[in-house]
């Protein structure tokens, strides 16, 4: 029997291997890992999540004046905008989220003000006033939906939606199921440190993830295992501001326009990318005791908190393996590579 010529150039390997690709997309780096005995096929499936991700891009981008997230944006005010079911089921998740975390998440957030500014140019507080009016027209409940037509409305003019908060989870998961029904066994898609994995890696090992030591950055301290899972991590220790001697966080809350304090960083475990990427946002906002009743409430959903005092907090059911003499609690003397 003699195969087809495609076929035939694209014979499998004998063992498995991982492929990846890393290079700039959604203005950030994504990394691509793909874990199959065939070679062509591999790099066939990472062309195939790059374009997804390119796809999705041109739909949500805020910044792309063809994109019909800006043509919603461009109608605040004026009228509904019919778009895509895909677009539309993604803002109707969203608004989901922000009932849930009581505003602290909220894809209305696009349309703050510029009165913080983390660039080093920024010298003085802004006044209560000024504070006010950069999230005068940030509310959730005035996006409106009609699902008769999948339109989208935003209630008032200089209303503005973006999916900074969320858009690299969903585009992750996305990017993820195209490899996956490509035949990849295994892969990791990481979009700077919204990490979403299937799989396990090509010697048979499960994906792990490192924990640095927050008083020793580049060391790894602990891990946990990253099957079928998403890890994201939200943190405000590279980006802010000192005024008055008083360090002021580059994440704002939605709800009052003022930074957030308490947590160094916030990391979601969850099975769901998109939705990992949205609570690690929302729990930066919301703090360590709030933050930390919504996660333990919510099934199959974890987080470990690094407060401003470098206190390491967990959620109920979160299990993390801590080195001991170059063992992890398993015993298990193998050094696994993190992936972020």
């Amino acid at each position: 029997m003699v195969l087809p010529p495609a076929r035939a150039q694209r014979l499998p390997t004998k063992e498995p291997n991982t492929y990846r690709k890393v290079l700039l997309l959604m203005g950030t780096r994504f990394e691509l890992a793909v874990v199959t005995r065939d070679e062509q096929r591999g790099w066939e499936a990472i062309a195939a999540g790059i374009t997804e991700i390119k796809r999705i891009e041109a739909l949500i981008s805020e910044w792309q004046p063809t994109s019909q997230t800006s043509a919603i944006n461009r109608n605040a005010g004026i009228k509904p905008v019919a778009v895509a079911s895909e677009l539309y089921d993604l803002i109707s998740r969203s608004n989901r989220i922000s009932e849930m975390t009581g505003g602290a998440f909220d894809i209305s957030f696009a349309a703050i003000d510029k009165v913080w500014h983390f660039d080093g140019s920024m010298k003085t507080l802004p006044t209560q006033a000024q504070v006010a009016a950069s999230v005068s027209k940030i509310n959730y409940r005035n996006i409106i939906l009609n699902p008769a037509d999948h339109s989208v409305f935003l209630k008032e003019t200089g209303m503005k939606i973006g999916f900074g908060g969320i858009g690299k989870g969903y585009a992750a998961n996305r990017a993820r199921d195209v490899m996956r029904e490509m035949g990849m066994a295994g892969g990791v898609v990481n979009a700077a440190g919204d990490l979403v994995t299937w799989g396990k890696q090509a010697d048979g090992q499960p994906w792990y993830v490192g924990v640095a030591d927050p008083a020793e950055k580049d060391k790894v301290f602990s891990w946990l295992t990253a099957d079928e899972t998403s890890v994201v991590t939200s943190g405000n220790y590279e980006k802010n501001v000192t005024l008055n001697g008083k360090r002021y966080s580059h994440i704002i809350d939605p709800r009052t326009g003022f930074p957030v304090s308490g947590l160094k960083s916030v990391t979601i475990v969850c099975a769901n990318g998109e939705l990992a990427d949205a609570l690690a946002t929302a729990v930066s906002v919301l703090g360590r005791e709030e933050g930390l009743y919504l996660i333990n409430q919510l099934k199959g959903v974890e987080c470990l908190l690094l407060t401003d005092t470098d206190e390491m907090v967990t959620s109920d059911n979160l299990h993390l393996h801590f080195y001991n003499n170059q063992k992890n609690t398993a015993g298990n003397t193998a050094q696994p590579v993190p992936l972020k």
